[in-house]
């Protein structure tokens, strides 16, 4: 599948790192750097405009070592980018961690997954069919 986009940064285009990545890694657009203090949010610039065809949604999800090492995230992930939005691509960022985190400009920020999804209609009933589980939820199959 190709996706036109238009790249208002200095850096390259999201690409896959090896044969099998899902996703993309997403940069920081910025003129200076931002710190990020501890229970802060912002959201991240990335220059990027993109037309995504019907029928696939992009979406922005956190990279786990930013996650796992700086306790950096994206605060609404995955965050969704619809077929029709034309706006520059933002990211959510959050840090939960104890200690400032500076996002530099090219900054790998956040992932991009490209995925199909389906639309449905909703038919409005009385009853739903019964299933072992039932209304079991939040750790009723176990931890």
């Amino acid at each position: 599948m190709t996706i036109k986009i238009i790249n208002k940064s200095n850096h390259d285009l999201p690409s896959y790192e090896t044969i099998a990545s899902a996703g993309m890694d997403l940069r920081a657009n910025l003129e200076d750097q931002v710190i990020l203090s501890p229970l802060d949010r912002i959201i991240v610039k990335t220059g990027l405009f993109m037309e995504i065809p019907v029928g696939y949604e992009a979406q922005v999800r956190p990279r786990s070592g930013l996650a796992a090492k700086k306790g950096i995230t994206v605060l609404n992930a995955p965050g969704t980018i619809d077929a029709d939005y034309r706006g520059e691509i933002g990211v959510i960022l959050v840090n939960l961690s104890k200690e400032a985190f500076v996002i530099k400009d090219g900054e790998r920020i956040a992932q991009l997954v490209i995925a199909k999804h389906e639309r449905v209609e909703f038919e409005q009933v009385e009853v739903l069919e019964e299933t072992a589980r039932g209304e079991g939820g939040f750790g009723s199959t176990g931890v």
